[in-house]
């Protein structure tokens, strides 16, 4: 199954789409996100947000449910349900075909390195799970929503993980594949 997502990715990402894809992540992260920043921050102050932490227990999560107050919690949610359905796709867009044309120019096409074009379809899962749990959560406050309160901050790190590994491949690919322009050049 990833072997079949991974191959489907890569015949997609040409130079075009891999650019393409580029364009509307800094798009998106100069227009969009620090608009969507400054809405949340509006209505909710300057507490913190779960997607923003790497980890947090289900008492932090309740006590930031609570610091939101009804309209904060109501626009988390809201947000979570608009915005930030984009978000993942966009960044994820962005990830997986840059790391897909990326690893093709620095890696033999056989190489099980191929399949790393994966990693950020894996964040964008987990950043999913994060956004349903934690509006769960906020929805349900003050009742408790056992289980799903922990798993939140599980779901959260384990996107992050993936995240940062995600960005991890794509500049180390970068290098391999300057090192290895940069190693022609100087032979001929």
């Amino acid at each position: 199954m990833w072997r079949n997502i991974s191959d489907r990715i890569h015949r997609f990402s040409t130079g075009w789409a891999t650019i393409a894809s580029l364009g509307i992540f800094l798009l998106f992260t100069a227009v969009v996100l620090p608009s969507q920043v400054s809405r949340s921050e509006a209505v909710t102050g300057d507490a913190a947000s779960p997607d923003m932490s790497f980890y947090y227990t289900a008492d932090e999560l309740y006590q930031l449910a609570g610091s939101y107050g009804e309209e904060g919690r109501e626009a988390y949610i809201r947000a979570r349900f608009t915005f930030d359905l984009l978000w993942p796709l966009v960044y994820g867009f962005f990830l997986s075909t840059a790391i897909s044309w990326t690893f093709r120019n620095a890696f033999s096409r056989e190489s099980k390195l191929q399949l790393a074009n994966i990693v950020p379809i894996l964040g964008v899962l987990f950043d999913y799970l994060e956004n349903i749990s934690t509006s769960i959560v906020m929805a349900r406050y003050p009742s408790p929503t056992a289980v799903l309160d922990g798993l939140a901050s599980v779901f959260t790190m384990v996107k992050w993980i993936f995240v940062i590994a995600s960005f991890t491949l794509l500049l180390a690919g970068m290098l391999v594949v300057i090192s290895r322009r940069v190693g022609l050049s100087s032979r001929q």
